[in-house]
């Protein structure tokens, strides 16, 4: 079992090879469809999570790599640490599948199980989501784009659910020495390609046929920097590093001014009241993008500069630590206006885990001063001459229907990030999957910026716009669309994927229930 979570790994970004999925789940249900020991299904499951987690997550000992001098003990304990506190949430479905008889019924619980200990994550220390089965969806090109589409109403666990439930019972009918009939398993694999074609058909309309609705958004202009992390952790070159944004924001607002057809401001009209003569540009610096940090939180002239160098820009989103009236550091998104005044700021609510907060528990020090404070959670900036725009840092944009505020809806995403800690590896690209998903779920453009790469934007059907490759120095400016009609899955969120699986997983148990009464009654 151990082994078939491992290869059931190959399914997840950037690989995407989605049939290992039918051997790998068909043979953990052939193995809860076999027993009657719900400690022999538990762990089953649970060594499937392992071997599923500790190989999806390999990436994050990079992470550790970076500061190996100090803390070279550690190397082992990202990915199997998260591994071993993540099996339970297959151990579990696993264990309670046993609840549901054998065959469909008991496969059927087992997905909607999964499932929702999937969405529990949401919940472990400050949230940790990585890796939800749905993602594996996200295929780069058009076939990823129709396959997600159905996001926009069951959102990534709906597509997760699909993907368990389909890859289980066909794996399941594909095996060779089940007690499955031969007429259920044909039923089961004629119903499963008929499910593909549904979803993809489903998927093809609504990827063809919605359309944008209001007006366009700003046109952005993503900076990518490419700074190693030893240099920002070791505080290195600040000024050069600082000197290297100013020039792409520079040229990044050129290309977008050619796009906009629109003149620089003369300097000589720099602080008077902008004229809206064409589409609003904004420009984006990525998650902490140098190691100046204090800087920009300390010295007006820091941030004038920036926006002189961005002459033209509406407004910039910067990505810096600061400190908050208790000197408590925050990983923070500055919003500059044209004269370098901070005009709002965004807190990143969502902290990782050993990374940016330590677990009270842990008795040992990790995070240096016990990590940083976290904001309040999603927030809509209104910025002078821009369209309302939601707000996320890092790994934030990884909660499915935790991205936006549900009461005030912006019209774009903004995303800053800064995956140099994992290098160029498997993370990166798990991380951009989701970003691509969150686009689908709540049908807004998403606009990324990442400090190595990969930066992206992508409109509301998360259909790529333009990117820039890991490892890459260089900016580029893209007019995002208008956004979509508000999604299914925007206006309930979460609510929908639960309600399908507590709908499913009763179905299965009330089935066997009513069967054992009509049982009982035939004896007597």
């Amino acid at each position: 079992m151990l082994g078939l979570g491992a290869l059931a790994a190959l399914a997840l970004p950037p690989v995407h090879f989605l049939p290992v999925l039918l051997l790998s789940f068909g043979l953990l249900g052939q193995t809860l469809n076999t027993t009657t020991s719900w400690k022999r299904a538990a762990w089953a499951g649970g060594l499937f999570g392992f071997g599923f987690y500790a190989t999806g997550l390999y990436w994050l000992i990079h992470a550790v790599l970076i500061r190996a001098e100090e803390f070279w003990w550690f190397v082992p304990f990202p990915s199997l640490g998260c591994a071993l506190i993540l099996a339970p949430t297959v151990a579990a479905p696993a264990a309670l599948s046993l609840l549901a008889p054998p065959g469909l019924r008991r496969l059927g619980a087992f997905a909607a199980l999964w499932t929702l200990a999937d969405m529990s994550r949401t919940f472990l220390f400050s949230g940790f989501t990585w890796n939800a089965l749905g993602s594996c969806l996200a295929i780069p090109g058009v076939v990823g784009d129709i396959l997600i589409q159905p996001a926009a109403w069951v959102g990534e666990d709906g597509l997760t659910l699909g993907l368990v439930l389909l890859s289980t019972l066909a794996g399941v009918a594909c095996l060779r020495g089940t007690a499955l009939r031969p007429r259920t398993r044909a039923i089961i694999l004629g119903g499963s390609v008929c499910a593909v074609l549904v979803w993809c058909i489903l998927g093809a309309v609504r990827f063809y046929t919605v359309t944008p609705a209001g007006e366009p958004g700003p046109i952005a202009v993503i900076a990518q920097g490419n700074v190693p992390e030893t240099e920002k952790v070791d505080r290195l070159n600040p000024r050069e590093i600082f000197r290297r944004y100013l020039r792409l924001t520079r040229d990044g607002v050129q290309q977008a001014l050619a796009l906009d057809h629109r003149p620089p401001t003369p300097p000589s009209l720099a602080d008077a009241e902008p004229e809206n003569t064409g589409r609003p540009i904004v420009f984006l610096w990525p998650e902490t993008s140098f190691p100046g940090y204090d800087l920009l939180q300390d010295s007006p002239q820091a941030r004038a500069v920036i926006m002189q160098w961005g002459n033209g820009a509406d407004a910039g989103l910067i990505g810096a630590l600061r400190m908050d009236e208790q000197g408590r550091y925050r990983n923070s998104m500055l919003a500059l206006a044209p004269d370098g005044a901070i005009e709002d700021i965004y807190d990143k609510a969502r902290l990782v885990p050993f990374g940016e907060y330590q677990p009270p528990f842990i008795p040992l020090q990790i995070v240096p001063q016990g990590g940083m404070a976290a904001g309040p959670g999603p927030r809509t900036l209104h910025l002078r001459g821009l369209p309302p725009v939601g707000p996320l840092i890092c790994y934030e944009v990884i909660f499915s229907g935790d991205v936006t505020d549900r009461h005030d809806r912006p019209r774009w995403l903004a995303n800053i990030t800064n995956d140099a800690w994992f290098g160029n590896s498997a993370g990166p690209r798990q991380h951009l999957a989701s970003v691509r998903l969150r686009a689908v779920e709540e049908g807004l453009p998403i606009a990324r910026a990442a400090n190595t790469g990969i930066s992206a934007v992508y409109d509301g059907r998360g259909h790529l716009l333009h990117s820039l490759g890991w490892d890459q120095t260089a900016v580029f400016a893209v007019p995002l669309p208008a956004p979509l009609p508000a999604t299914l899955f925007a206006l309930y969120g979460q609510n929908i994927p639960l309600s399908v699986c507590v709908i499913l997983f009763v179905t299965c148990i009330s089935y066997t229930r009513s069967q054992k009464k009509r049982s009982a009654a035939q004896r007597l």
